[in-house]
């Protein structure tokens, strides 16, 4: 039997395939679990809910539901409700997102130019992230109560009267905004202090040797390198105002007359108070429409701004 040589090239090759589909094998092993998890609380769920949008699926009701077509989405656009809750949504957004971007940008700013104590002013802006939204909510609850809080108190001794933050509706968004801000600074904060400290020194020894100034130095170098995190930091911002939740349900419940009832709580009550998931399921996907597209202008204009 005459026995075949393969070329050294030939072997080194196989050689590799083989130690490469074992690689593989051995990645798909370590992947699959979260693959599986991915699957199960993210791809199914969106599919399921996607289906039930077209059904009357009524939580109170067993059996298999009913298919109703686009009736649930007809009537989302149509509901006045939608549309408030959603502009109380728009509204919470313009209001958080605007000071959560100037406000972290200013504290990184001062943190970054070498203030003594730099661990104590880190910690002070960014330990409120930390804390739960219960925590939150319950001590700016109290800060905001009428008669014995810290800020009335503090107003009616510089002569102003008392004023009820969380049960006016001119004043409840607002009031839930300002609790926002402070409590989620410090991700932007932080955001804005690392990209802060990769930019090199030797571009501000350089301008100061051309003789520009600190301001000049702010706004002619500091804020241009600090574009695309700003636009990052503008998206991301954007995306978690729209999605509140947490704190508007805690500190008024929606109110006072659903001034400051959100878009996720509407669809909360419709599927979970008014038994109609099919109904809920339907707005939560016009609402992410609605996000996606304002996502897809917000880097297309991100884009054209680095073009």
């Amino acid at each position: 039997m005459t026995s075949i040589t393969l070329p050294k090239g030939a072997v080194a090759d196989a050689s590799k395939t083989a130690t490469k589909v074992a690689r593989s094998k051995v990645g798909l092993l370590w992947v699959a679990p979260f693959f599986v998890f991915f699957v199960l609380f993210l791809v199914w769920p969106t599919v399921y809910g996607f289906w039930m949008s077209f059904t009357n699926r009524d939580l109170a009701a067993g059996g298999q539901p009913d298919i109703v077509g686009l009736s649930n989405y007809a009537e989302a656009l149509t509901d006045p409700m939608v549309w408030k809750t959603f502009g109380n949504t728009v509204l919470f957004t313009v209001l958080t997102t605007i000071p959560l971007v100037v406000v972290a940008l200013a504290a990184a700013l001062l943190v970054n130019m070498g203030l003594p104590g730099q661990w104590v002013w880190r910690m002070s802006f960014f330990l409120p992230y930390l804390l739960a939204s219960t925590v939150v909510s319950k001590f700016w609850g109290w800060l905001y109560n009428p008669e014995l809080g810290l800020i009335n108190t503090v107003l009616g001794r510089l002569g102003f009267e008392n004023q009820a933050w969380l049960q006016d509706p001119d004043t409840a968004m607002p009031a839930i905004a300002a609790t926002t801000t402070w409590w989620t600074l410090g991700f932007n904060f932080l955001l804005y202090l690392a990209a802060l400290q990769n930019i090199p020194a030797t571009v501000y020894e350089a301008a100061a040797i051309d003789g520009a100034g600190k301001w000049r130095q702010l706004f002619s170098i500091t804020l241009p390198l600090l574009r695309n995190i700003t636009g990052l930091i503008l998206v991301l911002q954007v995306l978690a105002s729209l999605k509140v939740f947490d704190q508007i349900y805690q500190m008024t419940g929606g109110g006072p007359d659903d001034s400051t009832r959100s878009i996720l709580m509407y669809i909360f009550d419709s599927g979970f108070t008014g038994y109609r998931l099919g109904y809920a399921s339907a707005i939560s996907y016009v609402f992410f429409a609605i996000i996606l597209v304002l996502s897809l202008l917000q880097l297309r204009f991100a884009r054209r701004s680095d073009s």
